[in-house]
């Protein structure tokens, strides 16, 4: 368990965050109504300002800054307690502030409770997260005077286009996990509030096929279809899917043709691919670059690439997920473990931090659906088990 960390602290941390459970909630209800749907460059700076004024009285502020990130808003990174000179000293605590609800959704669906739920857009992914961070953070300085920590620092990380691909946010991400020891990811936990440590990588191509046109009634046989290539390779690629390795390829979406009575010379399809290891990621990528016609008239095309590598269950993940499950039982809940499918701004900082544990986030249900939920029963234990999280010195 993290040096510093015991069982008494640990109770006294669960306590000062359980003193600001109304708090904490008060600015969750501010951060949901104040919509920030990627490319909401308005609703992503009300987010941050917000989120300013609701850290103000956080000590051990090191530095603070709202990153312009055109067409979305600002991301936000601040930092607390003292840097140590080691290369990899600091804690990362990851987030987003952007949803996927478009403005206007706060009106057909506002907040409200039912016992122990609390339903909003956005509010599980991950404005309920926003704030918990915030207040780990609290939790942490106001013990950490009596309790030194070796000057481990402390960086939270915003960023406002996660959930459209993170064009700029990535390469904050990115910066970031090149010098932490560990991640704290705090998207949504996955059900039963289990942690995530393992996340499928993403990658986006597209397949054109280019062939020859010619009069459906009249010459047929001159013609080379490019629907019908297009759907023998939608039989190759989706023949590529293997559930026991965690390999899925989807093809989404089609188009092709200008008329019924028209042999097609156009077509596309749009593929998604998701792979657990960064060595199938390498042999997708090559079979997909290699995908030869089956009609020898007609051409094809191959656009696309990786876009998050995987976040993969290493020993480093496992370790640190288990160091999160000692303190878990302390405080007394279990936390349990889950790899999905959906990836996060986590994989990139996968790529660079050995140590890196997703879905830290409250307990909770519907993101991006119409019953998004928070469950508030366990926001005391689980900003305790983030706060003491913020410390690298480790020992059993």
């Amino acid at each position: 368990m993290t040096a510093w960390i015991q069982t008494s602290l640990l109770t006294e941390l669960s306590e000062l965050i359980a003193s600001r459970r109304d708090a904490m909630l008060a600015l969750t209800r501010k951060l949901v109504e104040a919509e920030s749907p990627s490319g909401d460059v308005e609703g992503s700076r009300f987010v941050v300002k917000l989120l300013i004024e609701a850290a103000a009285e956080i000590p051990m502020l090191k530095s603070a800054e709202r990153v312009t990130s055109p067409d979305y808003g600002e991301h936000l990174r601040r930092s607390y307690f003292e840097q140590s000179a080691s290369a990899r000293s600091q804690t990362l605590i990851l987030g987003h502030t952007d949803t996927v609800h478009p403005r206007g959704t706060i009106l057909e669906r506002p907040w409200r409770s039912e016992g122990e739920r609390i339903f909003g857009p956005g509010i599980f992914d991950m404005k309920a997260n926003c704030a918990l961070a915030l207040e780990a953070i609290r939790a942490r300085a106001a013990l950490g005077g009596a309790h030194p920590t070796n000057g481990d620092a402390v960086t939270l990380l915003l960023t406002c286009d996660e959930e459209d691909g993170s064009a700029t946010g990535r390469a904050l991400v990115e910066e970031e996990a090149r010098r932490a020891a560990r991640v704290l990811v705090l998207e949504p936990s996955a059900p039963g509030g289990r942690a995530k440590t393992g996340r499928k990588g993403t990658g986006a191509w597209t397949l054109r096929a280019h062939g020859l046109a010619a009069h459906a009634g009249l010459d047929p046989e001159k013609g080379a279809s490019a629907i019908l290539e297009i759907a023998r390779q939608i039989e190759r690629l989706h023949a590529l899917n293997d559930f026991s390795r965690g390999t899925t390829i989807n093809v989404g979406v089609v188009r092709g043709g200008t008329t019924s009575n028209v042999i097609a010379a156009e077509a596309e399809a749009e593929i998604d691919v998701r792979y657990t290891t960064a060595a199938e990621a390498a042999r997708l990528t090559a079979v997909l670059a290699n995908l030869r016609p089956i009609d020898d008239r007609v051409q094809l095309t191959m656009e696309g690439a990786i876009n998050r590598p995987p976040l993969e269950r290493s020993a480093a993940v496992v370790e640190l997920f288990n160091e999160a499950r000692r303190i878990a039982h302390a405080l007394g809940f279990e936390l349990g473990e889950a790899q999905v499918g959906g990836a996060s701004d986590g994989n990139f900082a996968a790529s660079l931090c050995p140590a890196v544990l997703d879905g830290l986030g409250i307990e909770g249900d519907g993101a991006h659906a119409r019953h998004e939920h928070i469950i508030t029963t366990h926001i005391p234990a689980r900003g305790a088990m983030i706060a003491a999280l913020l410390s690298n010195s480790s020992a059993e």
